[in-house]
């Protein structure tokens, strides 16, 4: 067992007011005795017993090894306590402990709740310190082989990649996730991204990724982020359709082809309102308000401004 599960399992067992190493601290007990609340909390006995000898020793300010232990205890009842978290990064320092066993601590938590806002952060405070971000990608790539769309999980992983320049064999990883789910937007969000910290967007780049998108559109026409990506590619570095005449054809043919998609049938609206052909486009936006119904106000609107 790890040394978070191994923790858990002995605190279950000990009251802290049992314990004799905690006698000479006096516990404060959480305000939950308010006469006629709108809504009592039921704190369990543990919980209270945990966090009013935590509040005792906070108000001391006892930065000790047994005040770390209580943390974990008050972390493992609500972990997304960030007081707690904080104050543990007091102690942490205060004691100048090995921050490996916290790492490995926070993994385990991580394991546990990985969707959890302050462990996150507490694991980037700790590399912060440390200076060694060499664990942080096997740890995101195991979370996100559970949740490709973890947003904590990626956060992190992108922090990391961009604060210690860990790019290498990035563009590699994204392939075999989009390999795995040629849906998963939010690797293709993080294409975005490493190419942005990397080769940055110039035209011969955009050339290249607007070939590499029109290879997954190919085998899922319908697939939204494929697309968002193309199109993210064209007008958020403020290129034109016309720049990119392979990826404009590959549009065109794929509608000569009948391909049904509402993301081919908007994309080329764009394409064709840039060139000033509003037959063309208004046609298309016709399309869309039949196989797009839900949206059919905003393809109005957007055929009335040709």
């Amino acid at each position: 067992l790890s040394y978070y599960n191994e923790y858990k399992s002995y605190l279950r067992m000990t009251l802290y007011s049992e314990k004799e190493e905690w006698k000479d601290v006096t516990p404060i007990p959480l305000p939950c005795n308010v006469t006629s609340p709108v809504v009592q909390i039921l704190y369990s006995d543990r919980f209270k017993d945990v966090y009013s000898y935590l509040a005792a020793i906070m108000l001391k300010k006892e930065y000790s090894k047994r005040a770390l232990e209580l943390t974990s205890d008050a972390i493992e009842l609500n972990t997304a306590n960030y007081t707690v978290w904080h104050y543990r990064r007091q102690i942490l320092k205060a004691l100048e402990s090995d921050l490996a066993d916290e790492l490995e601590f926070t993994a385990q938590v991580i394991e546990d709740q990985p969707k959890n806002y302050q462990v996150w952060h507490h694991r980037r405070c700790l590399i912060e310190v440390t200076g060694d971000p060499s664990k942080e990608l096997a740890v995101t790539e195991f979370t996100l082989s559970v949740d490709s769309k973890n947003y904590h999980a990626w956060d992190h992983r992108q922090w990391v990649l961009e604060q210690y320049h860990l790019w290498d064999g990035e563009l590699e990883y994204i392939e075999v996730l989009l390999q795995q789910d040629l849906r998963n937007n939010s690797a293709w969000n993080h294409r975005y991204f490493v190419i942005n910290g990397t080769s940055k967007w110039d035209r011969d780049t955009a050339r290249k990724e607007l070939d590499y998108a029109a290879r997954y559109i190919k085998k899922a026409p319908n697939n939204e982020s494929s697309w968002n990506y193309a199109n993210g590619i064209i007008n958020k570095n403020k290129f034109s359709y016309n720049d990119f005449p392979e990826f404009k054809d590959f549009c065109i043919k794929l509608n000569e082809n009948k391909v049904l998609s509402p993301f081919l049938y908007s994309t080329l609206a764009d394409i064709y309102k840039e060139d000033n052909m509003k037959e063309q486009a208004s046609q298309l936006f016709e399309k869309l308000k039949e196989c797009d119904s839900i949206r059919v106000k905003y393809w109005t609107y957007m055929q009335n401004t040709l």
